[in-house]
């Protein structure tokens, strides 16, 4: 994809820990924040999935009322 230039400014702590993290994870800077951000950024998106399909199913919850599907079978006579 295209590539976009962007300054950051950290405190002191934060910088050296972003080289630490560089250093261990043996990659530039830029690729360790590419990386983090990348690794965030997929939990926020699995998380929004898991609410939209927690979201489906609650609404679904009450689609019957409070019959269990036994009741409901009994009431169409099958």
């Amino acid at each position: 994809g295209a590539v976009v230039r962007k300054n950051f400014v950290f405190d002191q702590s934060v910088a050296e820990h972003l080289e630490e993290l560089a250093k261990n994870m043996r990659t530039s800077l830029t690729k360790t924040m590419q990386e983090l951000i990348e690794e965030r950024y997929a939990q926020i998106e699995q998380k929004k999935k898991i609410e939209a399909a927690e979201s489906i199913m609650g609404s679904a919850t009450g689609v019957f009322g409070e019959m269990t599907i036994q009741e409901i079978k009994a009431s169409m006579h099958v």
